[in-house]
């Protein structure tokens, strides 16, 4: 009987729960029936009138629930009113990025309704944009002046409806998203694939505006794009970029994972083109810009930082010789220091840090046949100064490089490069120096490119120093180096491979090759190094064939290749018979002497 009671009780409680909770349902719906037309307005005329009539927003249905304080707005559009925009820049009030956003659905969850209504405080939990489409706009707008009215706060446009607005999270979910620039005297349009970005915890009332440690009212923006993959321009090559992230608190932008990888192997790379071309390989671990200046970024285009860490890395870069014309721009235009003068928007990098990158530069030569490569391993060091704005370049107007590496893997070598940054003929200074190093680890190079292949060597110390331009470099060089002998190759134009020229190898050690510096008993030689760029040869280029001049200078001949080996080896015969003419003379000279004794 007890049981049965009981029974009742709970049945009895049980009747008036789901009463109660199929009323506040009947009433939610109700409510929600009765507030859409009303929230729709209230959305609309909030954006309008919040943006100083910039922005209307539109949608074709809202979805509420106030059980679960959640909305839902699908097909959304945002667009700018350019009247409005135009208006504002008069004024010196225009934004200077403008958006247009399009998605099918806005999600907002976590409304605290109650806490809206009663206590004018409006409280969200999260909002999200699921894979809209977002065109963020550039405008060169000018500054506000002292003279122009004050115009209201953010906040104070909303004051009279709430006292706060706090957002927890806003998430914008894998975007495509493209940054046009209408700056430019020709506009320009980069565009992104798979963006998120969330921001963290954005608070409006009173007291935030004056809030240093926020960000546009937020806490941090962060972004990150992940798997970009993408042809170049030319479909020559694969671009690929495992993430990029970036933080507005930690003012921080990271690239993890970067590769340009060409679409072709060396040579057939190389022939796909009617005139000379470099073929790059590229492959960054990381790429990482700290304490980035993101007001300026987003106001004014300027990429201020106080430092830009690169590496570890590889880096290779092929040309083949064969006959095709040299392309017909100058590369003096790619001059590091004038490449950085023509960029489009201004960049000041307090220290650029270059750590553990691996650089190997290769030539094709159709004399041998074969490949030659010069390797520079575990290239470090700092560049101090790398900008191009002019307010910087007047209180400081040189770039100074300073770099060590292990050349081909063996000999350390330190350099420094002085880089002035405002003479329009690209000056530039650079001194360097190596101590041991076995000569034979150049044959890599010197076998394919030059035809001649290093026996033995061994340098004790090297230094140089030079000036130069786009056009020239000077300088001077000091080498000490013992044991040196080379071989003469034959060129493999018949295919039959590259062989020993025995008697010109022999002639040319015996009387053209210095096999030592300094002679017994005689002072240490030193060099002057001149040496002329031609359009085609690069900034890198232009410095060691001028370095190369020097070797040449000092060792006399076959360390260094030249453009064209064969032609090398006439003038290596040549020089020999006219040191024979010249020693047969001086022998008949002495014999005349003494038979007039």
């Amino acid at each position: 009987m007890v049981a049965q009671k009981s029974k009742k009780v709970w049945i009895w409680i049980g009747s008036i729960f789901g009463t109660l909770i199929l009323i506040l349902a009947f009433g939610a719906m109700f409510l929600s029936a009765r507030w859409k037309p009303l929230l729709t307005e209230k959305i609309k005329e909030g954006v309008y009138n919040g943006s100083h009539h910039l922005y209307k927003i539109d949608f074709k249905s809202i979805n509420l629930n106030l059980v679960t304080g959640s909305l839902a707005l699908r097909d959304v559009t945002l667009t700018p009113d350019t009247l409005v925009f135009d208006s504002l820049k008069a004024k010196r009030l225009a934004p200077a990025h403008t958006f247009e956003i399009k998605l099918k659905k806005l999600q907002v969850t976590g409304v605290g309704i109650l806490t809206a209504y009663f206590k004018k405080r409006a409280e969200v939990n999260a909002i999200l944009l699921d894979k809209p489409s977002i065109n963020m706009v550039f405008n060169k707008v000018p500054k506000t002046i002292d003279t122009v009215k004050e115009e209201k706060t953010l906040y104070q446009q909303i004051s009279n409806t709430f006292k706060s607005l706090h957002i927890k999270s806003i998430k914008i979910v894998d975007a495509d998203f493209d940054y046009i620039n209408r700056s430019l005297a020709k506009k320009t349009k980069k565009s992104i694939k798979h963006l998120d970005i969330n921001v963290n915890d954005f608070l409006l009332d009173s007291l935030s505006q004056n809030d240093t440690s926020r960000f546009y009212y937020t806490k941090d923006i962060s972004f990150q794009v992940a798997g970009y993959k993408a042809l170049t321009k030319d479909k020559m090559y694969t671009m690929k970029v495992d993430t990029i992230n970036g933080s507005l608190a930690s003012k921080k932008i990271t690239i993890k994972g970067f590769n340009l990888i060409p679409m072709y192997p060396e040579l057939t790379f190389a022939r796909k083109y009617n005139v000379q071309k470099d073929r790059y390989n590229l492959s960054f671990e990381k790429v990482e810009f700290n304490g980035v200046d993101f007001m300026a970024l987003n106001t004014d285009q300027k990429l201020h930082a106080k430092s830009l860490r690169i590496g570890p890395a590889k880096v290779e870069v092929f040309m083949s010789r064969e006959s095709l014309p040299p392309p017909g721009l100058d590369k003096a235009r790619n001059f590091p220091h004038l490449a950085l003068k023509r960029l489009d928007f201004p960049i000041a990098i307090d220290t650029v840090k270059i750590r553990n990158i691996n650089l190997k530069y290769s030539e094709y030569n159709p004399a041998s046949k074969k490949i030659g490569s010069v390797d520079f391993k575990s290239l470090t060091g700092n560049i101090l100064n790398v900008t191009n704005d002019s307010l910087k370049l007047a209180k400081n107007n040189h770039a100074l490089a300073n770099f060590n590496t292990l050349l081909m893997g063996s000999g350390k070598l330190n350099l420094k490069i002085d880089f002035n940054l405002t003479d329009k003929n690209g000056a530039f200074s650079y001194s360097g120096n190596m101590g041991n190093f076995d000569f034979t680890k150049l044959n890599p190079l010197s076998t394919a490119l030059g035809l001649v292949e290093i026996e033995s060597g061994n340098v004790q110390k090297i230094d140089f120093k030079a000036t130069g331009n786009t056009r020239t470099a000077t300088g001077s060089m000091n080498m000490l180096y013992t044991n040196l002998k080379v071989k003469l190759l034959s060129d493999n134009i018949d295919g039959e491979g590259t062989k020993e020229k025995g008697l010109l190898s022999f002639l040319a050690n015996t009387i053209l090759v210095k096999d030592e510096n300094p002679k017994k008993g005689e002072a240490p030689r030193t060099a002057t190094m001149t040496n002329t760029r031609i359009n085609s040869a690069s900034f890198f280029n232009l410095m060691w064939k001028t370095v190369f001049v020097g070797i040449k200078d000092i060792v006399g001949v076959g360390v260094v290749p030249e453009k064209d080996p064969i032609k090398q080896q006439k003038n290596v015969a040549k020089k020999i018979r006219q040191q024979k003419r010249e020693d047969r003379k001086e022998a008949r000279k002495a014999r005349q002497e003494q038979n007039k004794r």
